[in-house]
């Protein structure tokens, strides 16, 4: 009886420390599992840190979302100017519109008093002003610049058989569209009291016609147009100044700019903007 019960006990002993090995086996494969799991969460969040931010280029932005708005002065041929069906034409319209279709945009242009173009940039209700407009230190304090996209000479108008005949205008009453750099030249020069500016340099010459002013000093393109249209009138061979076009951005939308930027280098690399040019001012 003895020896069964010890035999008994002895089995209960066995079964007991196979019991226990088993519950330790599961544990061991329990903590395996849950490290298996913690090392997938781990990969899970490197991949999570490691995927594009999106913080590349910036993307430029527009007044309008897929248009790129032009404020101009559509008076001042050949670079702005209005067709018989109330469109607008010139070199700066043609430009302009290819720099649209390089960037996936509609070109949309608002015509305004010069002063005004130049306003609504600045203010963000245009994206760019493109008028004829010339860099100076005055308008870089509040609008950036493009590179050049053509070259510009302020020149002078005078009746035929007028005694002007030299860029020195000391004495005389001068006509000029009112913003522009012939209008900011001939004010530093002669002072405010002899310059009389003008919305537009049609009406400019048109005084000039009148006998209100002696001369006017406007862009070389538009005054061989003024002259063309009015006899009685020429310019005299003397530049009043050279200087280069550009285009006005805003001052705070940079992606836009190196966007132009890049489109203008390529339009002028290909012979887009020659062609333009030629277009409306053919080589002498």
């Amino acid at each position: 009886m003895k020896k069964t019960l010890a035999l008994l006990l002895a089995l209960v002993m066995c079964f007991a420390m196979l019991t226990a090995c088993g519950d330790s086996n599961t544990t061991d494969n329990n903590s395996n599992s849950n490290t298996t799991t913690d090392t997938n969460t781990d990969n899970q969040n490197t991949a999570d840190t490691t995927e594009p931010t999106g913080d590349g280029d910036a993307a430029f932005t527009t007044v309008k979302e897929g248009v790129l708005t032009m404020s101009t002065n559509a008076a001042f041929p050949p670079y702005e100017m209005t067709t018989d069906d109330g469109g607008f034409e010139g070199i700066d319209v043609e430009v302009a519109q290819a720099l649209a279709e390089k960037l996936n945009l509609e070109l949309e242009i608002l015509d305004m008093d010069f002063d005004a173009a130049l306003l609504a940039v600045q203010e963000g209700k245009s994206d760019i002003v493109m008028a004829g407009v010339t860099v100076d230190e005055d308008r870089l304090l509040v609008m950036n610049f493009t590179n050049s996209y053509a070259n510009g000479v302020q020149s002078i108008i005078v009746p035929e058989g007028s005694d002007i005949t030299t860029n020195d205008l000391s004495g005389k009453t001068i006509g000029t569209q009112r913003g522009t750099t012939g209008w900011q030249y001939c004010s530093d020069d002669y002072g405010d009291e002899a310059v009389i500016a003008y919305d537009d340099g049609i009406t400019a010459v048109q005084a000039l016609l009148n006998g209100q002013v002696d001369c006017v000093v406007i862009d070389n393109a538009p005054a061989q147009s003024f002259v063309e249209a009015n006899a009685g009138l020429k310019i005299l061979d003397t530049e009043y100044a050279n200087e280069d076009y550009a285009i006005g951005v805003n001052k705070s939308n940079t992606a836009l700019l190196d966007a132009l930027n890049a489109a203008l280098a390529e339009l002028i690399e290909d012979g887009t903007v020659q062609t333009i040019v030629d277009k409306y001012i053919p080589a002498a």
